[in-house]
């Protein structure tokens, strides 16, 4: 006969106690089921908390994805913006020497100073001018040809800034060698043009007032008062000062380019051989100096040493 357990319970209400009887082995089973639950619940319990732990880990990861798929979205909007301002970039610095090219066709135009022939144009020998980018193009899907777009017209610019800066170095080349040579042609009288004096002889034929001979005057003669300033009439250095035969009193001045002009009959000389003079500098004062028949400046200007009409150069 099996051996049973009794449980007694009791109350704190008053009501009878009561009892429970159970047999060894049913207690066992009893046992081996609550330790079969606590094992379950445990188990279990366990495997939600290691859910939970990988639901909060995938969520954590979600937002960090979401995180970066935003901020990469926002750097691929920020580079679309800057392919897009560059290519409006490209285009303004195209515009800008497209300008400073007519800029310099209208110069030489008023220089009268025409490329070589084998000088090309801007974007080089047989280069057409590249056409005008969309910016919008950088936000849809022609984005990609645009970028090529963008670097093929980046070299045709760098070829093109090259040929400008080597037609720009020709023209200002051409233009200092006019400078000096238009500083160096006697292009003023050298009596003030307000003084009161007038032609008293031209280059040409005459009859000489000393000899009464036919004689051809190779200078270009001003009658004016005594002691009025003689300008020089182009930049250059003096080659000589003093008494020169029949031009009394003299001054050469050689302004290179094989230009000379000649100032004679002078009262008083004011500059050295070896000084540098410029335009509009006074050199010396009219005078009656030498075979003169009254107070005049003799004018002369010579290329290579032959005598040319000074008439031809007067600009004032």
């Amino acid at each position: 006969m099996q051996k049973k357990v009794s449980f007694v319970v009791l109350t704190n209400t008053g009501s009878p106690a009561r009892q429970f009887c159970a047999s060894r082995s049913t207690l066992r089973w009893a046992a081996v089921l609550a330790a079969a639950f606590m094992g379950v619940t445990c188990f279990v319990g366990f495997d939600y908390v290691q859910l939970k732990r990988a639901s909060l880990h995938l969520q954590k990861r979600d937002a960090d994805l979401s995180g970066m798929l935003e901020a990469q979205r926002g750097e691929v909007d920020l580079q679309r913006k800057q392919i897009g301002d560059f290519a409006g970039e490209i285009n303004a610095l195209k515009e800008k020497l497209l300008a400073l090219n007519q800029f310099e066709k209208k110069i030489r135009v008023m220089a009268d100073v025409e490329k070589r022939p084998d000088a090309g144009n801007l974007f080089g020998v047989g280069g057409s001018i590249p056409q005008a980018m969309d910016p919008k193009a950088a936000f849809n899907e022609q984005r990609n040809s645009l970028v090529r777009e963008m670097r093929s017209q980046v070299e045709q610019i760098n070829l093109a800034t090259v040929n400008q800066d080597k037609s720009f170095a020709s023209l200002v080349t051409h233009l200092e060698k006019q400078q000096r040579l238009l500083a160096s042609t006697p292009t003023i009288r050298p009596i003030d043009p307000d003084a009161e004096c007038w032609v008293s002889s031209r280059f040409d034929w005459r009859t000489s007032p000393f000899t009464n001979q036919r004689e051809f005057h190779k200078g270009f003669d001003i009658a004016v008062r005594e002691g009025t300033p003689i300008y020089v009439t182009a930049a250059g250095v003096v080659t000589f000062a003093g008494n020169r035969g029949l031009l009394g009193k003299a001054i050469i001045v050689d302004h290179g380019h094989g230009i000379t002009t000649t100032y004679g009959h002078c009262s008083r000389l004011f500059k050295l051989p070896g000084e540098k003079v410029n335009r509009w500098e006074t050199i010396a004062l009219v005078g009656n100096t030498g075979n003169s028949t009254g107070p005049h400046i003799h004018y002369e200007v010579a290329i290579f040493g032959v005598p040319v009409n000074p008439e031809k150069y007067f600009l004032n």
